[in-house]
């Protein structure tokens, strides 16, 4: 009996707790709208708990390793539930008559945001080792990521039917939303304490003599965590501008289409249908097609898709379908076919993080753990490259000539995927 179908019982949890990540990570962006409301936040502090999360990924990142390489991957997965039970009570409780407090929303955000890095820090390396590691272990992680890209298009059409009137909206609008968290990190705490996790190696405390050698020894890890922190850009970026370019006034300092700002947020969130497509597509193909081919071929498309759509003509236009969450209906609207070819990339991006993963922790080892933890830090690659872009689009005044950085971006992740991902440290120790 292999070791993956011994350990089915561990497979599911981790990937119930990958769907949990992203339910919770995209509370924030809907969680904004009511901020904004209730508490009369401006645009930049209603996307306040998006900052916290993703700067306590860049807190916690390598404290999540170590907790790894300390306690486990089951007592860090547990303790990692019990700070998102508080996460999440807290940002409830900010909606209470007797707080409204925008300070304890920031908090619970931030708490939350432990939780989401300290999850993420165990279920990848988790699943890549339950697999066995090269395709089988890739596959996992992708199927993981159907159900996470899954959890986070639940988020928005549960969110957009409590919002209802923007208007009129309050954290008590999204109390199911936030009991439905609170109930599945409940029931994943029992479920994964009494469910036994085969570790995939002994936490032996070793003698006093100092390893000489760790993660950052092996040249395809650097190389790959300087991947992920690229590829956030292109995950985030992407569809960040879309909106501010479909939605931006033309006679506007960063001129745009001027588009009903309604429409665009309905029409960019079929770029995260994509990247729920592509894991499907991913998921299904992952264990007959390498992470390195797929990566290969997922950042030479995105560097095709977003030249075409810096340089296609603006007036050439397609109809695209925009998913109406709150009544789950579809609704169509012309855009630029350049702009088709950005929400396109989506397909790209979805199976990127898996990827970049497996080739990254790929025969590491003893060091894996401190590795997934370190692995984490960067996402808030996402906050740079992000801020990055804006500062391309301000000085160009042009939204589409920003793209330069995600193509810099995906060129990168082709060179990895070709040369970096190489693992040219056998000669370590792993053991």
């Amino acid at each position: 009996m292999s070791n993956q179908t011994k350990q089915w019982g561990a497979i599911i949890m981790m990937i119930a707790l990958f769907a949990m990540i992203a339910f919770v990570t995209n509370l924030c962006s809907p969680m904004a709208i009511i901020v904004k409301n209730q508490f009369g936040a401006s645009n930049v502090l209603a996307q306040i708990g998006n900052y916290g999360n993703f700067i306590a990924y860049l807190v916690m990142g390598i404290p999540s390793g170590m907790l790894i390489k300390k306690y486990g991957y089951k007592k860090t997965a547990l303790l990692a539930l019990i700070v998102g039970i508080v996460g999440v009570i807290t940002q409830w409780m900010s909606g209470w008559d007797s707080i409204q407090s925008f300070g304890v929303y920031l908090v619970g955000a931030f708490i939350s945001g432990f939780c989401m890095c300290m999850l993420n820090t165990v279920v990848n390396p988790m699943l890549n080792l339950l697999g066995g590691g090269g395709n089988k272990g890739n596959q996992l992680i992708q199927i993981g990521g159907v159900f996470n890209s899954a959890a986070a298009v639940a988020v928005y059409i549960i969110m957009g039917a409590l919002i209802g009137d923007a208007a009129k909206a309050k954290i008590s609008d999204a109390t199911p939303a936030l009991f439905i968290a609170l109930g599945v990190f409940v029931l994943a705490f029992v479920v994964l304490l009494f469910t036994k996790v085969q570790e995939p190696q002994q936490h032996v405390e070793q003698k006093k003599e100092k390893d000489k050698y760790s993660a950052f020894s092996f040249r395809h890890f650097r190389l790959g965590i300087l991947g992920i922190f690229l590829y956030m850009g292109i995950e985030v970026g992407v569809p960040t501008y879309i909106l501010q370019y479909l939605s931006s006034s033309p006679d506007a300092a960063t001129p745009g289409l001027g588009m009903d700002a309604g429409i665009v947020g309905l029409i960019v969130a079929v770029y995260w249908l994509m990247m729920l497509v592509g894991r499907f597509i991913g998921s299904a193909i992952g264990s007959k097609v390498s992470s390195r081919a797929m990566i290969t071929a997922a950042s030479t498309l995105s560097l095709l898709l977003v030249l075409f759509g810096m340089f296609a003509p603006v007036d050439v236009k397609v109809n695209v379908p925009g998913i109406d969450w709150a009544n789950v209906s579809v609704i169509w609207a012309e855009i630029p076919v350049g702009i088709f070819a950005f929400i396109l990339v989506g397909l790209c991006t979805s199976v990127m993080w898996g990827g970049i993963f497996n080739m990254a922790t790929e025969g590491l080892g003893k060091y894996t753990a401190i590795a997934s933890g370190a692995f984490m830090t960067m996402v808030f690659g996402c906050a740079v490259l992000v801020a990055i872009q804006a500062f391309v689009a301000d000085a160009t005044g042009s939204f589409l000539t920003s793209y330069v950085v995600v193509l810099f971006c995906a060129a990168y992740l082709l060179y990895y995927a070709l040369i970096g991902s190489k693992n040219v440290n056998k000669d370590i120790p792993v053991d």
